[in-house]
C-alpha cells in the first residue's frame, strides 16, 4: 500500500493548536494527472478544501504551477497559459464562498520560459489575461545536478545566461515576481542572479533545495554546510524570500513517507527546527514563509500535523514575527487581495 493515502493519514490525530493565527498557505497545487504514477494523482478544489478546512485558520493560499492543464497543441511557449485558465476557474468557484471560508488560489503563479528572453512578454500577457485579477508571476525552476540520479530540470549555468536574465528583466518590468527552485550546490549562482535583477521580487521554494539522498546521502555535515553558506548568501540579497516547507519529500533524507504510522507534530517540530531556525535567523521572519507544499509534502504528513509543527516551532518568535511567517511575508510577495 503506498503510504500518503487519507487513510494512513487518519492513524494519526491531534487537536489543532492556537486555531486563531491567521494563515496564508503560499504554496499548493491542483492538478488531474490520469496517467501518472504519483500518490496523489488527483487533487483539486474539493481535496484542499478537505484538508485546509480541519481547523487551522487557512484564509488564502497561493496555487503554484504543477505542469498540469497545458494546452494541448498551439505554440509551446503558450501551452502553460491553459493552466492559468483552469485554475481561474477554480478560483472564481472558491470565492463563491460554496466551498468554506478559505479562499483558494487568491493568487496564482503560472510557467513562463525565461530562456525567451525578451521574446517572453507576449506569454506573460497571455497568462495575465487568463487571470487578470490573480495571476501574480511564475515559477520557472532550474534545478541542474551533474549526478544523473537528481532530477535536472535546465542545463548547467542557466542563471548566467543572457537570455534568461533579460527575461528576468522583463518579469521584473511588468510588476511579476518569481518563484524559482534550484539544487542547493546552486544557491552561489542564484544569490549572483539575485543581484543581477534587483527589481524583481524572486521567491526561493522549498528551503533552498536541500538534498540529503542518492549522492548526497551519508554527508551530512559537507551537505549542510554547503547548504547553510548558499542560504547565508542569498540572504544577503534583499530582492529573495525563501519558503519554509518542503521537507515532506523523500530527497530531505526523512523516512517518514515510509512508517507505519505518520508522524505527529511533536517530532516534526524537533526534526525541522534546525533548518527552519537557521533560514529564518539568516533571512528574517519578514523574508520567509511558511508553506504546505500539498499534495506533495501530503506523502509524509497530514495538513493539521504540519501546521501544528510550524505552531510549535515558532511559539519562541513574537506576535508580529509569527504574523509574518504564517500569513504578511506570503500575503506581501503574492500581492493577496490587490486588484
Amino acid at each position: 500500500m503506498p503510504y500518503g493515502g487519507n487513510d494512513w493519514l487518519a492513524l494519526t490525530q491531534e487537536p489543532v493548536l492556537e486555531p486563531e493565527i491567521a494563515i496564508c498557505d503560499p504554496h499548493h497545487h491542483f492538478w488531474d494527472f490520469r496517467t501518472a504514477r504519483v500518490p496523489y494523482q488527483r487533487y483539486l478544489l474539493h481535496e484542499l478544501m478537505a484538508d485546509v478546512g480541519c481547523g487551522h485558520d487557512v484564509r488564502s493560499t497561493v496555487f503554484i504551477e504543477a505542469r498540469a492543464m497545458y494546452r494541448p497543441a498551439g505554440p509551446v511557449e503558450l501551452r502553460p497559459v491553459g493552466e492559468v485558465e483552469f485554475v481561474q476557474g477554480l478560483a472564481a468557484a472558491s470565492a463563491s464562498g460554496l466551498y468554506g471560508p478559505c479562499r483558494a488560489a487568491a493568487s496564482i503563479v503560472g510557467h513562463a520560459d525565461l530562456k525567451l528572453g525578451d521574446r517572453v512578454e507576449p506569454v506573460l500577457e497571455a497568462l495575465q489575461a487568463a487571470s487578470p485579477n490573480r495571476f501574480r508571476g511564475i515559477r520557472h525552476t532550474v534545478t541542474w545536478d551533474p549526478h544523473p540520479e537528481v532530477e535536472s530540470r535546465e542545463k548547467e549555468g542557466v542563471l548566467a545566461t543572457p537570455e534568461y536574465r533579460a527575461g528576468a528583466r522583463v518579469l521584473a518590468r511588468m510588476g511579476l515576481s518569481l518563484d524559482i527552485g534550484v539544487c542547493f550546490p546552486q544557491l552561489p549562482e542564484l544569490a549572483e542572479f539575485a543581484q543581477a535583477v534587483p527589481d524583481l521580487t524572486i521567491v526561493l521554494n522549498h528551503l533552498g533545495g536541500l538534498n540529503r539522498v542518492g549522492p548526497y546521502a551519508n554527508r551530512e555535515e559537507e551537505v549542510l554546510s554547503a547548504w547553510r553558506g548558499g542560504i547565508a548568501a542569498i540572504a544577503k540579497c534583499p530582492n529573495v524570500n525563501l519558503k519554509l516547507g518542503g521537507i515532506g519529500m523523500p530527497r530531505f533524507g526523512f523516512d517518514w513517507h515510509a512508517r507505519d504510522k505518520p508522524i505527529g507534530s511533536e517530532e516534526l517540530t524537533q526534526s525541522m527546527a534546525p533548518l527552519m531556525r537557521y533560514c529564518i535567523e539568516q533571512l528574517g521572519p519578514d523574508r520567509c514563509m511558511f508553506e504546505s507544499n500539498f499534495p506533495v509534502d501530503k506523502v509524509s504528513f497530514s495538513h493539521p500535523v504540519l501546521f501544528n509543527a510550524f505552531k510549535r516551532f515558532s511559539a519562541g518568535y513574537s506576535a508580529s514575527e509569527r504574523a509574518a511567517l504564517f500569513h504578511d511575508t506570503a500575503s506581501r510577495c503574492y500581492r493577496i487581495g490587490a486588484a
